[in-house]
């Protein structure tokens, strides 16, 4: 029969294990950081798709034959590869020497700071023109062959419009989240080639491995071209589209979402619950809900604001059609109609068609995650 001492030994055995896995990712730390000098030498992306789906898919099957769980050794796996690109980030490789030396306007904001760092990573010779610059702007800006803007929404029109000439084969960039009004400016103002960028991401990313970044074409964009490689380099993914198709998308995927977790935010600040006895009592799905909430409201004010407020004319339509389904769901509520909600529940289902399996699978994992936090807290 087992008693306290069997117990103990056992734990000495977890304890060794543990030991063996640290000496072991210590081990894989020090090759990944090899690996990451090869491409900087090589110029090869930090991310390559094909190899990673190549590897998990190997490691399953190992895990399947060793009696262990693949999801398991998918998740280690994900968590250390996350900590590999961002070891891998200290210094990059230049895929576009032509278009140093690089100024970025705005350059002490935090997307301005993010983008400088990763171009010196990358060999650049890289000027920041901000408010604290302008008399300089002249000499700042002379023989730059890349200039991407970076201020708030309702700022570049005028900042782009006192910027003095640039050189005809300069690239002129902005990386707002709204595209056909920036790139019609940098157009107006300069005569040269010109792209608008969408990073999908804050500045508050540990690395740029799988981030999105939609590009949206302006003028001359072949002159872009090293850009975009230097892009990929960094291991983002690129999507390219139209200026208006990408602001039409980004009325529901960011707009529309940051405006209904505003109001969410405002409503759960009204209640007399406080949010300690909120999390207490709540699900790891709540739990999740309760982190995206919490995100918008430790971000800048002034950002979100202007995101909000750069497309709200656009977004009117989209809201009165947001409110109409809010009532109607409602008013099917208050008469107890099962049936018209089983039927909207349908309706909504049809929408997601196939990829309300993926969307659980992936969903669970995150879910997984909230719980963990929920209780190391």
């Amino acid at each position: 029969m087992a008693d306290i001492s069997d117990l103990a030994q056992l734990r000495d055995g977890i304890d060794e294990c543990d030991a063996q896995l640290v000496a072991l990712l210590a081990k894989r730390n020090s090759i990944t950081q090899k690996i990451g000098e090869v491409k900087q030498q090589t110029g090869a992306p930090l991310h390559a798709p094909e190899r990673e789906a190549a590897l998990l898919a190997a490691r399953r099957q190992e895990a399947i034959k060793q009696n262990v769980s693949p999801d398991l050794v998918e998740d280690i796996l994900r968590r250390m590869m996350r900590e590999a690109y961002q070891n891998q980030q200290a210094k990059l490789a230049c895929a576009a020497p032509q278009l140093s030396p690089i100024v970025i306007v705005g350059g002490q904001g935090a997307m301005g700071q993010l983008f400088a760092q990763q171009f010196i990573r990358s060999g650049y010779d890289v000027k920041i023109l901000d408010k604290d610059q302008q008399d300089e702007a002249q000499s700042i800006l002379k023989g730059a062959k890349l200039v991407m803007v970076s201020v708030p929404i309702n700022a570049l029109d005028s900042v782009v419009a006192k910027l003095p000439k640039l050189d005809d084969d300069c690239l002129l960039v902005d990386i707002t989240s709204v595209k056909q009004s920036p790139i019609k400016a940098l157009k107006a103002a300069h005569s040269g080639p010109v792209v608008g960028l969408h990073p999908m991401f804050g500045p508050d990313i540990s690395h740029w491995v799988k981030q999105t970044v939609v590009v949206c074409e302006g003028r001359d964009h072949l002159a872009a071209q090293g850009l975009l490689q230097q892009l990929q380099v960094w291991g983002c993914q690129l999507v390219e589209l139209d200026a208006k198709k990408h602001d039409e998308a980004m009325q529901i995927i960011q707009v529309m979402r940051h405006l209904t977790t505003f109001v969410y935010g405002q409503f759960l600040a009204k209640q007399s619950h406080t949010l300690e006895e909120l999390r207490s009592c709540s699900s790891p799905i709540y739990q999740l809900e309760l982190m995206m909430v919490g995100r918008l409201f430790a971000q800048s004010p002034e950002l979100y604001s202007d995101i909000m407020l750069a497309q709200f004319d656009d977004v009117e339509s989209l809201l009165a059609q947001y409110q109409d389904t809010f009532a109607e769901t409602l008013e099917k509520l208050k008469a107890g109609d099962k049936t018209s909600l089983i039927d909207a529940f349908a309706d909504a289902k049809s929408y997601f068609s196939d990829s309300t399996a993926h969307f659980l699978t992936q969903s669970r994992s995150l879910l997984n995650k909230a719980n963990d936090a929920k209780v190391l807290d």
